[in-house]
């Protein structure tokens, strides 16, 4: 095991060497890629498996990116469903793993799995990114977006209680049905000059902090009488976490912060694979829902709902 301990002294130094320098150097980023990359491939990780998936779809800057701000996943307490690779996985049963502790597979073996689609509106790419459909209009020029999605066999709100079964019945009755087979959830990052943010899908829009991004803070108004505002803006976006928090049952998410945690999937550990490839060859598939593919915010990275 010596040469594994060799090699990551090796790649730490070139990638401390290199954030150091900036990426003014010339083939920085390409050198802090392959470091990277070397990293990976010492630390054995099943992640490792789908590095060269990434740098043939994005290149190896934009594919560093991915890694880079990839997020960890935090569940709520009494889930058991796992983000899995949907062309494996279509069954609650095989998507379940552990409920407590660090995890990346299920029980079945499915790795945890983010899908990745990326639309670059920097200058270099824009006119690529235009002709592809992307829309880098207004404040999306000189941005780059990296959307990770995550895919669940079904979307059961309010649930994961002795009462499951009931919670369906009484949704179902009134016309409302509380659960859906597949489900797609989204952890999206922007990095833009000088910041980098985030978000995550929740309930037919985007948000950043607990309760839709929306928790209250007390302020005042003019006549002063105290009023109630949202910390953050209705879209979502807000200081990047590298962390999406999930809730049990609806799989919502936010980037920000949520109760009773009971087990977390490592960002190292999560295998990112890239989805744009995979719907050029396949079609995407077919889904009970909104696939990615499908929705506003794969061509606008700026599009508010998820539909």
């Amino acid at each position: 095991m010596e040469w594994i301990g060799l090699v990551l002294l090796v790649a730490a130094l070139g990638l401390g060497s290199l954030a150091a320098a900036g990426d003014g150097v010339p083939g920085g980023s390409l050198a802090r890629a392959v470091a990277e990359r070397m990293i990976c491939a010492a630390r054995l990780s099943d992640a490792c498996r789908a590095e060269p998936e990434l740098d043939a779809a994005y290149g190896a800057e934009v594919a560093g990116l991915v890694r880079e701000h990839a997020p960890r996943i935090r569940y709520e307490r009494g889930m058991l469903a796992l983000p899995v690779d949907y062309r494996r996985c279509r069954e609650d049963a095989c998507a379940e793993g552990a409920g407590t502790g660090r995890i990346w597979r299920s029980r079945s073996g499915e790795p945890v799995v983010a899908f990745v689609h990326v639309l670059d509106c920097r200058a270099a790419s824009i006119a690529r990114t235009r002709g592809e459909g992307g829309d880098c209009s207004g404040r999306r020029g000189g941005n780059l977006y990296l959307q990770y999605w995550l895919y669940y066999p079904g979307s059961a709100t309010a649930e994961g209680r002795v009462i499951d079964e009931a919670i369906r019945a009484a949704s179902a009755a009134v016309g409302k049905p509380s659960f859906h087979p597949d489900d797609w959830e989204s952890y999206q990052v922007r990095i833009r000059p000088g910041a980098v943010d985030a978000r995550a899908s929740s309930h037919h829009g985007y948000v950043y902090d607990l309760d839709g991004g929306w928790r209250p803070r007390v302020g005042s108004r003019d006549d002063g009488a105290a009023s109630v505002k949202p910390p953050w803006p209705k879209q979502g976006w807000g200081p990047e976490t590298r962390t999406v928090y999930v809730s049990g049952g609806s799989h919502a998410g936010n980037a920000r912060a949520i109760r009773r945690v009971s087990r977390t999937t490592p960002r190292e550990r999560l295998r990112l694979l890239p989805l744009e490839p995979i719907v050029a060859r396949r079609g995407g598939g077919r889904f009970a829902i909104t696939p990615p593919w499908l929705k506003d915010v794969w061509l606008d990275p700026e599009a508010k709902g998820t539909d």
